[in-house]
């Protein structure tokens, strides 16, 4: 068995992600060092470096399937060089393939600011997105205080990320805001439809620019079938767990209210409560 790291059109949702449908993902949420370009032919290349980060997909293949996987990337052609490198994930670092330009510079046409080719590419051609919020973002009185409330009224319903947890490790001056982890569990949140205007607020709301959140593309499920290229956000650099605010709390309860599943809401208050730092009442 060989492990990859794929980050354009061999991820889920994507063109050629039909590759890897037998192949045993390892991770959704995986970077690796490099700077991630727009070859502008439809498929992103990688420069190899240690001044950015690429984020991607994580798997394990056959020599089958990676002898096709290097067809696709044209590598007996010289086309793609592949190199192996250190690949992180939520559960661990290890080292696995990545396939990058090498020499064909010509590959690089246009630098990829966040890493990341599926929110690259989500905004084509398209006049609203699919959003899944799974902290604060669930509770409207917040869109309402910011004016921004008239965005966010398509709420589709609830939704399911598989193989992640919400914890709290984004640490501010007064207590923690919500992530998502990959580990095994499943995250319930409000599946929205946006529009465009809307993303602007997200983006500055969740601090993409400071580099606290980043944008990230998820596949969840509603109503028995799977929703592909929806936008999420999830912690850049991951602290050591502790509690939220109380008034931070109270969003997330307040707003998943009537929506997510009781079970699921108890869930979290428990481990809200489990935290250091929280304040514990009988």
């Amino acid at each position: 068995m060989t492990v990859v790291f794929v980050y354009g059109t061999l991820r889920q949702g994507e063109e050629n992600h039909f590759l890897l449908k037998d192949a045993a993902c390892l991770a959704r949420q995986a970077r690796t060092k490099g700077r991630l370009y727009d070859t502008k032919l439809g498929y992103p290349a990688v420069e190899a470096g240690d001044d950015g980060w690429v984020y991607g997909e994580l798997y394990e293949v056959t020599g089958e399937q990676f002898s096709k996987l290097d067809e696709l990337e044209g590598y007996e052609e010289g086309y793609y060089d592949r190199i192996v490198q250190t690949v992180y994930t939520d559960r661990g670092e290890m080292e696995a393939w990545v396939y990058i330009a090498g020499d064909n510079k010509e590959l690089l046409k246009e630098l990829i600011p966040n890493g990341d080719w599926c929110v690259h590419r989500l905004y084509d051609n398209c006049k609203d997105v699919y959003y899944f919020a799974y902290g604060s973002c669930m509770d409207m009185e917040r869109f309402e205080l910011a004016g921004v409330a008239s965005h966010f009224q398509q709420m589709v319903g609830l939704a399911k990320l598989p193989d992640h947890k919400v914890r709290f490790t984004h640490l501010l001056h007064d207590g923690s805001r919500a992530d998502i982890v990959e580990e095994d569990g499943v995250v319930e949140g409000k599946l929205y439809r946006l529009p465009l205007e809307a993303i602007e607020y997200l983006y500055k709301r969740e601090g993409v620019g400071s580099g606290h959140y980043r944008p990230a593309v998820v596949s969840v499920e509603h109503n028995g079938r799977l929703v592909d290229r929806v936008l999420t956000f999830i912690v850049v650099n991951k602290g050591e767990e502790a509690a939220p605010p109380d008034h931070y709390a109270t969003e997330i309860l307040r707003g998943g209210a009537n929506v997510l599943s009781d079970d699921y809401l108890d869930e979290l208050k428990k481990h809200i409560t489990s935290l250091p730092g929280a304040c514990r009442t009988s």
